[in-house]
């Protein structure tokens, strides 16, 4: 009898929180411009790049010098720092900002009954991971058997969680769908609270792939000026690499706690291009798509929104799909939408990009200030877009939509809401 009225009551829990706000109650991360949401706000605001010249052979083919690096990964609370500098790179970046993610929405310790699961967005984290630990004289790639858990399930089992973990693997937007994932399993009530983002790391072979691509900039001559998203002379991206990570949980249950409430994602938007492996769509329609959808998610007007943070990476056709998707979708509302692509100043960081920009989101409606797209001397004429180039524009900052668009047609956009 009590195991029947248990089945009963539980669908009607979780149909209750089928359309709760999600809220991020906590943030972690490690970049190329810091590891706090104050440190890297700073330096967004101040235009300031993180992009310089690498050691040949660090990371990049012998051709590119230049690249935006994470310079110190800080250590878990808790965890003994020698034990945690033994770790790869790769499992430095997800555990070390994830585990300050919970640490920061109070969930370190105390977590009172509290179900955390975890998704992680990443792509191809055994060919990195074979990779750096061969270049350090390591037998992984010898014995892959070596490698028993993946980085999420190392990650679940060091944080000790006991909820569900998954990895989400889809390009440049991989950790932006784990976003979107972790709020679907909140309000489906398989957790209480989720840790969601992603990472990447810079390596020889993802050089590599992109210098053949030729989608990385080519400007040895000055590597600050490298990244320039929708400059007549962008030239390509710039590699960069870090982890950004979120506790996220439905509004209700962080009231409950008393947690700090730093934001909403307030909606999510998907499309595919289903178009080409690497090139975008020459037709707007489908990024587009993503981004009406997760206006229409969010129950919001695109006139409401105050912010684009563009995935624009500097290529020559994806800042022009992108300058078409934007258009197309918020129609004339764009002309004064103010937009600014903050890989100028942190670079690219690939599977981890999408929850960094949400980080600059965040950061701009703290400070009230929108962060610029630096190196924008000459905007591209076909992408007429209100630029934010070079400083910070004043102004409050309440909706913010932020757009990532991976290879292989993964178009998605997170409409963040600044907290109540």
């Amino acid at each position: 009898m009590n195991s029947a009225a248990h089945s009963q009551a539980a669908p009607s829990k979780a149909a209750n929180r089928q359309h709760e706000a999600v809220c991020i109650t906590g943030i972690g991360a490690a970049s190329p411009l810091g590891s706090s949401l104050d440190t890297i706000a700073m330096n967004l605001l101040a235009g300031r790049s993180a992009v310089r010249q690498v050691e040949p052979g660090a990371f990049a083919r012998d051709q590119i010098h230049f690249a935006a690096p994470v310079d110190s990964i800080p250590v878990p609370p808790g965890l003994d720092e020698s034990a945690f500098r033994s770790l790869g790179r790769l499992e430095q970046l997800c555990l070390g900002p994830a585990a300050h993610a919970l640490a920061d929405a109070g969930l370190q310790n105390d977590r009172r009954g509290v179900r955390i699961g975890v998704v992680l967005g990443v792509a191809a984290e055994y060919m990195k991971i074979w990779e750096l630990d061969f270049i350090n004289g390591g037998s992984r790639v010898v014995d892959p058997s070596l490698d028993a858990l993946s980085i999420v399930h190392f990650m679940h089992r060091e944080l000790k969680l006991d909820g569900p973990a998954i990895t989400v693997a889809a390009a440049c937007a991989s950790s932006g769908f784990a976003m979107a994932l972790g709020r679907k399993w909140l309000r489906a009530g398989w957790v209480d609270a989720c840790v969601v983002g992603g990472c990447d790391v810079l390596s020889p072979t993802a050089f590599a792939a992109f210098h053949n691509l030729r989608a990385l900039s080519r400007r040895n001559d000055d590597p600050a000026k490298a990244s320039r998203p929708f400059d007549r002379d962008r030239d390509g991206f710039v590699m960069g690499e870090g982890g950004a990570f979120f506790v996220l949980e439905c509004e209700s249950q962080a009231r409950k706690r008393g947690a700090v409430i730093h934001g909403e994602l307030a909606g999510v938007g998907m499309s595919s291009d289903a178009s080409h492996m690497v090139i975008p769509s020459a037709d707007p329609h489908n990024a587009a798509q993503a981004i009406r959808f997760a206006l229409n998610d969010a129950a919001i007007n695109p006139a409401d929104i105050d912010y684009v943070n563009a995935h624009a990476a500097g290529t020559a056709v994806g800042d022009v799909a992108e300058a078409g998707a934007i258009r197309l979708a918020f129609g004339d509302a764009s002309i004064h939408l103010p937009v600014s692509s903050t890989k100028s100043m942190s670079g690219h960081l690939l599977s981890g990009a999408a929850a960094f920009e949400v980080i600059a989101c965040l950061a701009a409606m703290r400070h009230r200030a929108i962060p610029p797209t630096v190196n924008l001397d000459h905007p591209d004429e076909q992408c007429p877009l209100a630029h934010v180039a070079h400083t910070a524009l004043e102004r409050p900052v309440a909706m913010a939509a932020s757009n990532s668009f991976g290879f292989g047609g993964a178009n998605l956009c997170l409409v963040i809401r600044q907290a109540a």
